[in-house]
């Protein structure tokens, strides 16, 4: 890198900063980029704060929706806009597979069960939209119910924002070349491997059909009452940033509330 400037020197010289070049995977320019991302992320985390302070002062009621190809960074984005907040006012909901009885009701309904109550921010990791995405590629739902889902997606959107709650819809986005990498790392770290599930062994395999579904969802679920804000994600600080900021100029909260 270029020489390094009194200002870099002087990031370099905080705990975050030493920490950085203490570890092995960094190098002056990435403990440089880390601090700042640090420094970026604690003021917009302040920022998280004043919103869900909002919410819960205006009775609120928002759903923030995350999906994205596996090993996108969904759910590490969640936990830096989530580890500063009030968790007596927030919840994750990362559903796992419908059981018996789930299967008979309508599709929607055990999502419905997990909708925020005033005062309230409820994060998916993963949605509804498994059913747009993740089960026709990998054979979990038949064409009629997938085209069932899309008939009716719209409307039950469109539903849920006239009963007064807010909805953000965030997609992660990486490319197959970084997907395969971040594979590769959960795999070696025995830290991470319960990560690895049998869809994500899949998931290199189908990347094409997962692409196909996708520009399908995209096309048809990308409204103007409820649109779709893609997250380039490649650069895992840089996607976090990103989300928060989207998150925040997404509901008009009273940033004049004191935290």
């Amino acid at each position: 890198m270029e020489k390094l400037t009194q200002r870099d020197v002087n990031k370099l010289n905080t705990t975050k900063g030493l920490k950085a070049l203490l570890s092995k995977s960094f190098n002056l320019e990435r403990a440089i980029r880390y601090v700042d991302y640090e420094r970026k992320l604690k003021k917009l985390q302040v920022e998280i704060i004043r919103l869900q302070a909002w919410a819960i002062q205006e009775n609120e009621r928002i759903i923030i929706i995350f999906e994205g190809r596996d090993a996108a960074g969904k759910g590490g984005a969640i936990r830096r806009i989530t580890e500063r907040i009030n968790p007596r006012h927030m919840r994750i909901v990362a559903l796992p597979k419908p059981n018996e009885d789930q299967k008979t009701q309508w599709y929607f309904q055990r999502y419905v069960e997990q909708f925020p109550k005033a005062g309230e921010i409820v994060f998916f990791d993963r949605s509804w939209y498994n059913r747009a995405v993740v089960e026709p590629v990998n054979g979990f739902c038949t064409q009629e119910e997938y085209e069932i889902f899309m008939n009716q997606v719209n409307d039950f959107e469109r539903m849920i924002l006239e009963s007064g709650i807010r909805l953000v819809k965030i997609y992660m986005s990486i490319n197959k070349k970084e997907q395969s990498k971040r594979f590769s790392d959960i795999k070696n770290n025995p830290l991470k491997q319960w990560k690895m599930t049998p869809v994500d062994e899949k998931a290199q395999e189908l990347w094409d059909d997962y692409t196909e579904y996708k520009k399908a969802m995209f096309s048809k679920t990308n409204t103007e009452i409820s649109p779709w804000k893609v997250i380039r994600a490649n650069r895992k600080t840089q996607a976090r940033i990103n989300v928060i900021n989207y998150i925040l100029e997404r509901i008009p909260y009273d940033k004049s509330i004191e935290v």
